[in-house]
């Protein structure tokens, strides 16, 4: 496994980190904890040290499973977590007043729980789990963030950019109050190499990459007869015409991307990795030959120049979360 600083916080961070939103168990069904718990120590046992959770992943259910396993553990972990918003809307709506969403006494309390779920004392790094650009001037966020931190609550702090909007974070890291954000990016959601990375490396705010499989398109895995339980949010994402969609797209990707070795998870894990200004990426992984795949990624390094080149002629225009 190897490792990247996480932007100006300085921890080393593996450069695959662990999703856990899939065992939260709300809304990707299937799992268990015991498949979950084994994942886990399976993955830091791989050198993983970089584990993404939120208050809102199964109502604690997730916090609770990586607190479990991060006080057996031995190894160092970094754990981060979010706070969800209060009016339970992802994502944030413009216009919508930040003291409806996160003001200052909930974000405190928030902060709380997760620490007691977790069984820490200090969060490595606590989240705004959505975001808005005109929050940038208000100073509810501000003032928790700043006494989290004197409190010694957190140690960092940082947002989950809203689904498919990476330019909505560029006010807000300019502030210098963000340590990191964390943002959809993959093969087909190419869109934060167009402002956010470079402006990231230039103010070194810590990149954390979410969806590199796209919900799990970019596994090669769905077909037009994949079902999922209901109430599985995958049973959503890949509604009506949109397998058909995706089969279309990850046809094409196979056709162009069949003289490279892996699979085409394992390349799309690459693909993120392969941009220098993403610290970790976190896919979701709940098995143990999921973890095994993933976490061997690291080892191979990034891609070439010339397979760049070739996969970024993939980006596409789409928002399955509407």
């Amino acid at each position: 496994m190897r490792y990247r600083t996480l932007g100006r916080t300085g921890i080393p961070v593996s450069e695959i980190g662990y999703g856990a939103w899939g065992i939260g168990q709300k809304q990707w069904l299937g799992g268990n904890d015991t498949e979950s718990l084994n994942a886990l120590r399976r993955a830091i046992e791989l050198g993983l040290n970089f584990i993404d959770t939120a208050l809102a992943y199964g109502d604690g259910h997730s916090e609770k499973l990586v607190g479990q396993v991060a006080r057996e553990s031995t190894s160092g972990l970094y754990i981060a977590t979010k706070v969800p918003p209060k009016n339970r809307i992802w994502p944030a709506r413009m216009g919508t007043p930040i003291d409806e969403v996160f003001p200052y006494d909930y974000t405190v309390a928030c902060t709380e729980e997760s620490l007691r779920n977790l069984g820490v004392d200090c969060l490595d790094l606590q989240q705004f789990h959505v975001w808005s650009p005109h929050w940038v001037w208000s100073d509810d966020w501000k003032r928790a963030i700043e006494d989290l931190k004197r409190t010694g609550k957190i140690r960092y702090a940082g947002i989950s950019i809203n689904d498919h909007q990476p330019d909505s974070a560029l006010g807000v890291i300019e502030t210098g109050l963000i340590d990191t954000v964390q943002v959809i990016y993959n093969i087909f959601d190419q869109s934060p190499e167009l402002n956010l990375f470079s402006k990231c490396l230039d103010l070194n705010v810590g990149v954390i990459a979410r969806v590199p499989l796209d919900e799990g398109a970019l596994t090669g895995k769905i077909t037009e007869d994949t079902s999922f339980l209901p109430g599985d949010f995958r049973d959503f994402y890949f509604s009506g015409s949109r397998k058909s969609q995706v089969v279309q797209h990850v046809s094409a990707l196979h056709r162009d991307l069949a003289h490279e070795s892996g699979t085409l998870a394992e390349l799309a894990l690459r693909f993120v990795i392969s941009h220098p200004a993403v610290s970790t990426v976190i896919p979701g992984m709940r098995s143990l030959r999921n973890v095994e795949s993933n976490c061997s990624v690291s080892e191979q390094g990034p891609l070439s120049s010339q397979t760049m080149a070739v996969m970024r002629k993939h980006a596409w225009t789409k928002n399955f979360y509407q």
